[in-house]
């Protein structure tokens, strides 16, 4: 048979009625003996500009054996399941014998249906469904068995299944039913209905909830974009293992995503080592490609599929002119939407010779079964490693699964890097990182000074490796946002892959120890809170007076009077406190005597008259003989408690100067011995007290604790925006932080600041009506920087530790975590935080916090006392004064009557004897140059005016001269 030598018309479309040559080629295949057609028109159902389209024109070219097979495609739009029954009745009418083409799953039950009721054959390389339609000829493997024996192996028993409904649904439910039967905890979720927004919300849910092994299953366009949408959040995805239940795994541009570290699984169905692969590739490249305008790109499984697909037409057909089976379409092919449905008689002969094809394509060994399945197919099983791609295993259905992988230890894989330099991120906080003065005139790691740059040079020196520092972008340590689920600060940083280790003041919690390893602890710390210092307390004037408090002092004055009046009516009741005065009338009449005496003498050498000395001789004797008589008889009785000496008696006491005088009585003693011992034990307190009052500064602190600030609003508190502070009360259940994170998230103006400058510039300016609430490391660092006007209250919130951090499972964190431990162990942590906190601090001991600080005193604190001082003797100098006018008036009066008196009897006796007594007279009163001399005038006694008694009597005696 050498149809080939007889020309053969165009292959446009067949025509109903054939034309002469074409009888002529018919009569000539009945006397050769076979009646089989030269040329088989092939239908193609394609998207418009799909890559199956293009590899099905190559396919067809590069087949150019009898029987040709001539294509005869519709664009359509595989969606759309109006415009698939419309061209594919419209190939039906036209006389196909077979259609290649691709559905989706809103139109594979329409083909399958025409198929089925038509007879004619549906090859396609779209997604497999679980279908009994021998007429649908499945060119892709299906991978429920190849990705369960992949579970086993990897012992999944929880992980998220993400499919398409084109192609997952049936996984799904096998997965479902060995998740039932073996009780595995399985996620699905479903693509389709996923937006962008709500993707990337999702992987932040599986990132929390730890959900690390992820099965991929959808169609290779799609498996792009969500890889490429992964890699661009930059997550960390070093603890993650995805299985991409895809069968074109080489086909992935996965640069992206593979720097972040995942644990990536997949199925290859293309050998792209094959050499009969690379040269068919190597012809696709070269296909037309004048006319194309980019480059193209190797054949995708997907392409594969339909080229083998191409070939198991042409040789079913070849096998059919082979076996000399009549396959002619004769007259009209008849209406695809007769009803009842008339089916091509020679269509199941098709079906039969395309299930029977045996051959090995593109995709390996091409089988299938009686429901036009790939049977007897194997898989390559690939592993995304550092270096890209590699074959782990294989699959096929008489071995399962089996590996083929050779690990190296982990311990290379960091000696690997070592020749690499890490990027530390940092932040710009004082005294952890700054820059210098001069960073200017510096480059690289030399523009940073502080604990945090001393603390990674000597993390560097330990573990042997090089390092860049590199401050963070956005200026925060790292929080996730509560609607992207994305992480800002460092955490980000190390999370995306942007950097390699953060050296900072980095809090270590719960959602960061999630997302990325931390060290141990290089230092310990606890929430604390800042405010502003508040001023001094100015000693008052009476500050002597405040180791007692007002109600004590008012007690004692009360409890002075008191005591002074009960001493003066005991001593006036007691009968032992009264005492006789003879003793002191004696010795006050014997000057009184002489006195007396003397005056005679005197008269007598002025008036030169005996008898006149005789006679007053006489009378003086008589006066005094009955006055003495008088006070024998009559003794008088003294008591020295009045008034006025029970007062200075008690104030005498308390002072503990004592007294002249003393009770006598047992009665005053007792309750001169009870004033003793109160007033013992308040001078004893007092002074106590009076040292620390007036040698400590103190300052009046509104603020003492955390519910001090809750109980008050005057008083507005704030913390970092998108640091751990604000973590720690968003998720404490304790009520006083509660309430304290109720008030920060509705203050307004927001009382939350975006760096730890801004937050104690507030403090600083807010006149104390602000707080801040940060690491108490920080705090103290602060207290000690100049102007030395904020301080620490009460003590710390909670309690917990700065460390060093690297992104999940990154091959520094043990060297670096043994190097912190290391340099704990050496003293050197405290030795940095000694240096940068105490040393260099511009406070002095305590920070400039004067609550404990002593100092001399000043003349402030006891301006009172010297006050009292003065205010004493000015007062006593007034009372002296007083007393000496109004003694000297009382003299006066006194004075005035004596003479008046004298003057009177003198003018009495003047009438007996003028001549010589007058000149007496005055000389007796006037004295000398007119002066009354004082021991001529006794004391007045308790006989009133003994001086105007005596004169008297000399008067009368002169006149009885």
């Amino acid at each position: 048979m050498r149809l080939q030598i007889f020309p053969v018309p165009s292959v446009l479309l067949p025509l109903p009625l054939p034309p002469p040559p074409l009888l002529l080629l018919l009569l000539l295949g009945l006397c050769s003996g076979t009646s089989f057609p030269s040329n088989i028109n092939i239908g193609g159902l394609f998207p418009t500009g799909s890559h199956e389209y293009e590899v099905f024109r190559f396919a067809l070219a590069r087949h150019q054996d009898v029987p040709k097979l001539v294509p005869q495609v519709d664009m359509v739009d595989t969606g759309s399941s109006f415009a698939m029954t419309y061209a594919f009745c419209s190939q039906f009418s036209k006389g196909v014998y077979a259609i290649m083409g691709l559905y989706d799953r809103r139109t594979v039950n329409m083909l399958m249906s025409f198929c089925g009721s038509l007879h004619v054959c549906f090859v396609t390389p779209s997604f497999p469904v679980q279908t009994n339609n021998q007429f649908v000829l499945q060119l892709r493997p299906q991978l429920q068995e190849p990705l369960m024996a992949l579970l086993e192996h990897f012992y999944w028993t929880r992980f998220v299944y993400m499919y398409s409904s084109d192609s997952g649904l049936s996984v799904l439910q096998k997965i479902l039913d060995t998740a039932a039967e073996r009780t595995w905890q399985v996620t699905s979720v479903n693509l389709d209905t996923l937006t962008e927004t709500g993707f990337i919300k999702l992987l932040a849910d599986i990132d929390f909830k730890k959900d690390f092994q992820i099965i991929i299953d959808c169609e290779l366009e799609r498996l792009k974009s969500i890889l490429n949408l992964i890699a661009a959040q930059r997550r960390n995805l070093k603890n993650y293992h995805f299985i991409l239940n895809n069968l074109g795994f080489m086909d992935l541009n996965m640069t992206e995503f593979q720097k972040l570290g995942p644990n990536v699984t997949g199925f290859q169905l293309v050998n792209q080592a094959d050499l009969a692969v690379e040269k068919i590739n190597q012809d696709w490249l070269d296909f037309d490609s004048k006319d194309l305008k980019l480059a193209r790109r190797r054949l995708r499984y997907t392409g594969a599929l339909t080229y083998d697909g191409v070939t198991v037409m042409a040789t079913a057909f070849q096998n059919l002119r082979r076996q000399r089976i009549d396959i002619s379409r004769r007259g009209n092919a008849g209406e695809c939407l007769a009803n009842p449905p008339a089916p091509w008689g020679q269509g199941i002969d098709i079906q039969r010779a395309l299930q029977q094809v045996r051959l090995e394509g593109l995709t390996g060994w091409l089988q299938f079964d009686e429901r036009g399945h790939r049977t007897n197919f194997s898989l390559t099983v690939m592993e995304l490693s550092l270096t890209g791609p590699r074959k782990i295993g294989f699959w096929n259905e008489r071995r399962g699964y089996v590996s083929t992988a050779v690990y190296k230890p982990v311990v290379e894989e960091f000696y690997g890097l070592q020749n690499r330099t890490y990027v530390v991120t940092t932040i710009l906080e004082a005294p952890y990182m700054m820059l210098k003065k001069n960073h200017e005139q510096l480059v690289g790691n030399d523009r940073y000074e502080g604990y945090c740059a001393e603390l990674a040079s000597e993390i560097a020196k330990h573990v042997g490796f090089s390092y860049r520092l590199e401050l963070v972008g956005d200026g925060k340590y790292g929080a996730r946002d509560a609607e992207t689920k994305m992480w800002n600060g460092m955490v980000g940083e190390l999370v995306y892959g942007k950097a390699d280790v953060a050296v900072a003041p980095l809090t270590i919690t719960l959602v960061r120890e999630q997302v990325i390893d931390f060290t141990k602890p290089f230092m310990s710390l606890g929430i604390s809170i800042m405010i502003k210092k508040p001023t001094k307390s100015k000693p008052g004037v009476f500050s002597f007076l405040d180791p007692l408090a007002y109600e004590i002092w008012m007690c004692i004055v009360f409890a002075y009077i008191g005591v002074s009046v009960v001493l003066f009516l005991v001593s006036r009741f007691s009968p032992y406190e009264w005492k006789g005065d003879e003793s002191d009338d004696e010795d006050e009449t014997l000057p009184s005597s002489s006195s007396r005496r003397a005056l005679p003498t005197s008269l007598s050498e002025l008036t030169h008259s005996p008898g006149y000395s005789q006679n007053q001789n006489q009378n003086q004797n008589q006066t005094q003989n009955q006055n003495q008589q008088k006070e024998k008889e009559t003794p008088e009785y003294t008591n020295d408690f009045g008034i006025f000496n029970s007062l200075w008696f008690s104030l005498g006491a308390f002072m503990q100067q004592g007294c002249d005088i003393s009770p006598r009585s047992l009665s005053g003693r007792i309750v001169g011995g009870v004033w003793w011992f109160f007033t013992l034990i308040i001078i004893s307190s007092y002074t106590a007290n009076l040292a620390a009052f007036l040698t400590v500064e103190r300052m009046v602190s509104p603020i003492e604790s955390a519910e001090d600030l809750a109980k008050q609003t005057d008083i507005a508190y704030g913390t970092l925006d998108g640091g751990s502070t604000k973590e720690f009360f968003k998720r404490s259940k304790i009520a006083v932080f509660e309430k304290m994170w109720s008030y920060m998230r509705s203050a307004d103006p927001t009382v939350f600041v975006k760096n730890t400058n801004e937050g104690v510039s507030r403090v600083r300016k807010s006149k104390g009506k602000y707080a801040y609430l940060l690491e108490s490391s920080m705090n103290e660092y602060i207290e000690q920087r100049k102007p030395c006007d904020t301080m620490k209250v009460g003590g710390n919130l909670d309690s917990k530790g700065y460390g060093v951090a690297t992104p999940k499972g990154s091959p520094l964190r043990n060297p670096v975590n043994l190097a912190v431990l290391k340099l704990n162990e050496q003293g050197l942590l405290d030795k940095l935080k000694n240096r940068w906190w105490y040393d260099k601090g511009e406070c002095g001991i305590g920070g400039g916090d004067s609550k404990d600080k002593t100092s001399a005193l000043s003349l402030s604190n006891v301006a009172g006392v010297f006050y009292i001082l003065i205010g004493g003797l000015g007062l006593a100098m007034l009372v002296a004064l007083v007393e000496f006018c109004y003694k000297s008036r009382i003299e006066s009066r006194r004075m005035k009557e004596l003479i008046d008196a004298a003057i009177a009897s003198g003018g009495a006796g003047g009438g007996v004897a003028a001549g010589g007594f007058g000149g007496v007279g005055v000389s007796v009163l006037g004295g000398e140059n007119g002066r009354v001399v004082a021991h001529d005038f006794p004391k007045a006694g308790a006989q009133g005016l003994p001086c105007m008694s005596k004169t008297t009597g000399l008067g009368l005696s002169s006149t009885g001269m």
